[in-house]
């Protein structure tokens, strides 16, 4: 592992670093700022440290290292370990390995990763003092790890197989874990989350992925091991096709090298060995091309598989959801919203013409009368009613024959006003009787005629 690092600043103040590289207290109480500020020191150079260098395991002996400064090393890292182990931001190697799920050992993963990891008894003897070969895992750097490594196969062209081998897989991580130890922490974290699980095939690890949409991975069947061994026969007649092509390329260069020589009986044992690699070529993509058709047919078959499983989730919901209704309720209830819907259009109707109607009058007629006052305004024949008169009441005199009242009152008006002689006899017979009596005359009221409307 690489030793080169990015160092905090107060690196080169060192006054500060020998309070840094200062051993720990016996007791925290003693003088909690300082142990609380050295230790989240360490605490937080630890994790960057092994961020910025791609691990997920660090070691006593490994800190030492990295952390030497003119010859000193940090006294205290011990205890920061064993503080970032209470913490649970640690954890060793060890004891990360053994948590896997019990179920998932009885597949044959347990010891699978574990066997490339120094394997130690010190979990089940008790002792959980720090050595310096000591492994621990950082937790939260594991998962991280654990969940690039995921979203890489799922994202590459390897996606679409379920289950590859432990090279495989190691080749394609080369540039998320850097060596085989943290690929097999991101494993075994995989492994806790049910994302992954692994087995051993004719003496060849394989692991299984999860696939999206799938809340865990399935236990490894014969299923998946066939696919397993066809994907690796594809694979060795395409490097066994590309060997034979390239062998027979070499047989025709051979051979215009000796025909350029003169030498035909060469040239034709080597054009005689290029038909047989051709030979072989076309036997070999025959089975290639069977291989791939076979392939071909199981991937259509789960495919069918989960169309089938999806149809019989969509045929239980719909049954379901389709419990409490009936056709002979679905059909009442339309006919219910046709009867409501004519008694609405009925009732729209009637208030819009109800009030037209009700008068019993031809509306086209109605119509042609007020366009023709529209078009005339000026009333036909002759009026009824009196003319205004336009000069002035004469005052009456208080002493005079009652012609002097008369001539004060307006013209009679010749069209008939529907007054009868019995009352105008009445009327002069009032008159003459006030002009007789001055002292009466003007108690006497005066009536006078009002035009027939």
């Amino acid at each position: 592992m690489s030793t080169e690092v990015t160092l905090p600043p107060e690196w080169e103040d060192d006054e500060r670093m020998n309070f840094f590289f200062s051993d720990f207290k016996d007791n925290r109480d003693v003088n909690t700022t300082d142990w609380d500020s050295k230790m989240n020191f360490w605490t937080s150079l630890i994790l960057k440290v092994c961020k910025s260098r791609g691990t997920v395991c660090i070691n006593l002996q490994e800190l030492h290292k990295i952390f030497r400064r003119k010859g000193i090393v940090p006294l205290g890292l011990r205890t920061v370990i064993q503080c970032m182990v209470r913490c649970g931001q640690l954890q060793r190697e060890s004891e990360f390995a053994a948590n896997v799920d019990p179920g998932w050992v009885s597949w044959g993963v347990g010891l699978l990763l574990v066997k490339p990891l120094k394997w130690t008894f010190s979990t089940f003897l008790g002792n959980y003092g720090v050595t310096s070969e000591d492994l621990f895992v950082v937790i939260d750097l594991v998962k991280e790890k654990a969940a690039e490594l995921l979203s890489l196969y799922r994202s590459s062209p390897m996606g679409n197989h379920s289950i590859l081998s432990f090279q495989e897989l190691q080749t394609l991580s080369l540039n998320v874990c850097v060596d085989e130890n943290t690929l097999c922490m991101a494993l075994l974290q995989l492994q806790r989350e049910k994302q992954v699980t692994l087995s051993l095939h004719e003496g060849e690890k394989i692991v299984k992925f999860s696939q999206p949409g799938q809340g865990r991975v399935s236990p490894i069947s014969d299923v998946d091991i066939g696919i397993y061994q066809l994907k690796r026969s594809e694979r060795l007649l395409e490097v066994r096709l590309e060997a034979l092509g390239l062998e027979a390329e070499k047989c025709k260069d051979e051979a215009r090298v000796w025909v350029q020589e003169g030498k035909k009986s060469q040239a034709l044992r080597c054009l005689r060995r290029r038909k047989q690699v051709e030979k072989k070529t076309d036997r070999l993509y025959a089975q290639l091309e069977n291989i791939k058709g076979i392939l071909d047919r199981i991937a259509n078959s789960q495919t069918d598989k989960l169309v089938v499983q999806a149809y019989q989730a969509g045929v239980s919901a719909l049954r379901l959801s389709l419990r409490d209704v009936n056709v002979e309720e679905a059909e009442s209830l339309l006919d219910q919203i046709q009867v409501m819907c004519d008694t609405q259009d009925e009732v729209n109707q009637t208030l819009a013409g109800g009030a037209l109607n009700s008068m019993d009058v031809d509306t086209d007629e109605l119509e042609d009368e007020l366009r023709s006052l529209l078009e005339n305004p000026i009333l036909d024949g002759p009026s009824t009613l009196p003319e205004v008169p336009s000069h002035p009441f004469a005052p009456v005199r208080e002493s005079g024959s009652h012609f002097d009242l008369l001539s004060a009152l307006p013209s009679v008006p010749q069209s008939h006003l529907n007054i009868t002689d019995e009352e105008l006899d009445r009327e002069l017979s009032r008159l003459a009787l006030a002009d007789s009596d001055p002292q009466q005359k003007h108690a006497l009221p005066v009536r006078r005629a009002e035009p027939a409307q």
